[in-house]
C-alpha cells in the first residue's frame, strides 16, 4: 500500500509518531507531504490530489482539529476525506463509504487514538457490490456530474 500523509506545523509531532507506527505495522510505502506550510489546505490539497490521481491508495491528513484538512481535502474530485475521531467510524469510512484519505486532529486525539484509528482505517477495504455500493455510488456521480 502506498500512503500520503501530511500536516500543518501543529501536527509535526503527530504526524512522526503516526509515520514511526506504521512503519512498525509494515503498512508499506509511507511519503511525507510535509508540515511547514501554515496553510494547511495546502498540504491537504497536496495529499488529496495524490490519492485521488491514484499515485497513492490512501491519505492521512493532521492538523488542529482535523476539520479544516477535511474540508480542504474533499474539494478535489475523487479525494473522499472522512474526519475520524473513533474506531468505528474509522471503519465504517472504508467499509461503507470507501474514503479513501483519514483526517484528524493533533488536539483533538490523542497518540494511542490515533494510531487505533489510522489501524482501522488502513486494515479495512471496501468491498464493491455490497449494500453501501448505491451510496457511494450516489455521491461520486453527483461529484462528475457538477465538478468543473
Amino acid at each position: 500500500m502506498k500512503i500520503a500523509i501530511g500536516c500543518d506545523p501543529n501536527a509535526q509531532q503527530a504526524k512522526e509518531e503516526l509515520i514511526q507506527f506504521m512503519n512498525q505495522k509494515n503498512y508499506g510505502e509511507i511519503t511525507d507531504f510535509g508540515s511547514t506550510d501554515p496553510i494547511y489546505a495546502n498540504t491537504a490539497v497536496k495529499v488529496a490530489e495524490a490519492v485521488a490521481s491514484k499515485e497513492y491508495d490512501r491519505g492521512i491528513i493532521i492538523c488542529g482539529t482535523g476539520i479544516g484538512v477535511s474540508i480542504a481535502a474533499n474539494k478535489v474530485k475523487g479525494a473522499y476525506a472522512a474526519l475520524l475521531s473513533d474506531v468505528y467510524s474509522a471503519k465504517r469510512a472504508r467499509l461503507s463509504n470507501d474514503a479513501n484519505i483519514a483526517c484528524m486532529g493533533a488536539f483533538t486525539t490523542g497518540n494511542k487514538l490515533r494510531e487505533e484509528l489510522v489501524d482501522a482505517f488502513l486494515s479495512n477495504e471496501f468491498v464493491p457490490g455490497c449494500s453501501s455500493q448505491p451510496k457511494v455510488d450516489a455521491f461520486i456521480e453527483y461529484e462528475s456530474e457538477h465538478s468543473k
